[in-house]
């Protein structure tokens, strides 16, 4: 029994990191970096990046769901994948993607970013961003 609430607990926190995840991802790409890119002095090809840096982690978290058996050893490798895309991407993000827009846009315009990005982070939490079949669409597979 105990091995079953294990599993249901691990279940239930991947349920809950994947909405954070696809509405983290979905509100940056439709309210921030949108904005970002319209900074002559931002390099676009790094935004575009950090698009792709999601890509890359909703293609791991869509591995998950196809396993059978939450807590065997198919299951922890997904798990790591997805781990190590979102930690690449964090990084890159905070080191590159963002970084440089500290400095290149007034505070005032970031905080409304900061706004704008939370709200639209809350609404597609409320519409249920990391259905499974939401996300292979996102995707595109």
């Amino acid at each position: 029994m105990f091995g079953a609430l294990v599993e249901a607990d691990r279940a239930a926190a991947l349920r809950e990191f994947s909405d954070l995840l696809i509405a983290h991802a979905l509100a940056e790409e439709t309210k921030v970096y949108p904005a970002l890119k319209r900074y002559r002095k931002i390099d676009d090809e790094e935004v575009e990046h950090g698009e792709e840096e999601h890509e890359e982690g909703n293609k791991a978290l869509l591995e998950l769901p196809k396993v059978d058996e939450v807590g065997s050893r198919e299951w922890d490798e997904g798990l790591e994948g997805l781990v190590q895309a979102v930690t690449h991407y964090a990084d890159e993000e905070e080191r590159t993607i963002l970084n440089g827009k500290r400095q290149n846009v007034a505070m005032e315009r970031r905080e409304e970013l900061g706004e704008a990005f939370v709200e639209e982070r809350e609404r597609q939490l409320k519409a249920g961003c990391a259905a499974v079949d939401n996300v292979r669409r996102i995707v595109g597979s």
